[in-house]
């Protein structure tokens, strides 16, 4: 993993407060999930992409009972 950069950053304080209170932690945790959320939209955009395209071989209650 590389290194960790530490960086200086201009939020709105009402907006940082509203992530917080969203994610229950401290500024850097909620910094951090913001980011985590944002790099994964593309793959999810990707995901719902494929909706209707994949034919699975189960069907939803044969996966459930797989549990």
């Amino acid at each position: 993993m590389d290194r960790a950069r530490k960086i200086t950053l201009e939020i709105p304080p009402e907006l940082l407060k509203k992530a917080q209170l969203a994610t229950g932690t401290g500024i850097t945790q909620t910094v951090r999930t913001g980011l985590q959320l944002v790099a994964a939209s593309q793959t999810y955009t990707r995901l719902r992409g494929l909706r209707g395209k994949v034919r699975f071989t189960q069907t939803a209650a044969e996966i459930k009972a797989d549990r």
